[in-house]
């Protein structure tokens, strides 16, 4: 199996860890003193680490988490206003950008593991993964407004997740959801006690395993190139995927499996079969 690397500044800095347990990797945002905010430390950290899990065949499922009380408490407004200029500023939102673009478009699905609160920019990375499981004391806010900055990046993932009242109530008043609010509004996957929540994380990643990975691979790009489509295009979109996943090894051993009523021998992840659109980023 291949270690995941840190580079040279994560590693003397510590701001992010990294564990591989058998292919679900956990990326845990360490700092905990400034409530795991996002430094540009920690975002080109992020970016890096998720960077090299792309290309790596043995990981199955990424898992991000945070250290200390909380998941994380959004962009670090202190480093921000410590450097006041507009060059620091772009830097930092552009990084940010990047990262969540790059977890949409990670081959692995992507879940966030919320141990506490999750606001502004932390609520933009909650929502921008895959899915996502929290315990009841989590509490979810696009908090920006209430610091004078309208968060309308973490907007973006917000209005894809939940309907555009219930975004617009979050991202008006800044006022926190619990976790049962999160859930009923779509923002979370489940709510669990915190003594469950590794093991229903953990259940999570176990079952995506049993899937095949180029299936799921190429199903979670196609599910983000249809879903901002009108609903022809979509289809489109859709449709070629379909009869992409029919050609392929596993799509022809899992329609064979099911016609003979045995466990599918999945082939394994070739991500030189999986095609990406040519977009910016």
């Amino acid at each position: 199996m291949t270690a995941i690397q840190l580079s040279p500044a994560a590693a003397e800095s510590d701001v992010l860890l990294c564990k591989n347990d058998h292919g679900v990797v956990t990326l845990t945002l360490n700092r905990p003193e400034q409530y795991n905010a996002l430094s540009l430390a920690l975002l080109t950290e992020l970016q890096a680490a998720v960077a090299r899990l792309a290309t790596d065949e043995s990981v199955r499922v990424l898992v991000i988490a945070g250290a200390g009380k909380a998941f994380c408490a959004g962009h670090d407004l202190k480093e921000i206003q410590g450097h006041a200029s507009p060059e620091f500023e772009k830097d930092v939102f552009e990084n940010a950008r990047r990262l969540m673009i790059a977890l949409t478009r990670l081959p692995q699905p992507v879940i966030a593991r919320v141990h506490g609160a999750a606001y502004a920019a932390g609520c933009q990375l909650v929502a921008q993964c895959d899915l996502a499981v929290a315990v009841p004391e989590a509490r979810f806010a696009a908090s920006g407004v209430n610091f004078g900055l309208f968060c309308s990046t973490p907007g973006v993932p917000l209005a894809r997740n939940v309907s555009t009242k219930r975004a617009m109530e979050m991202l008006l008043t800044g006022e926190p959801i619990d976790a049962a609010t999160a859930l009923a509004w779509g923002l979370v996957n489940r709510v669990v006690p915190p003594a469950r929540l590794d093991e229903e994380v953990l259940g999570l990643a176990r079952s995506i395993m049993t899937k095949s990975p180029a299936v799921i691979a190429a199903g979670k790009k196609t599910f983000y190139e249809q879903i901002d489509e009108n609903l022809v295009q979509a289809y489109r979109v859709a449709t070629a995927s379909m009869l992409d996943n029919l050609q392929t090894e596993d799509g022809k051993e899992g329609v064979a499996a099911f016609a003979e009523k045995r466990k599918p021998k999945w082939t394994g992840l070739d991500r030189s079969k999986i095609k990406s659109k040519n977009r910016q980023d």
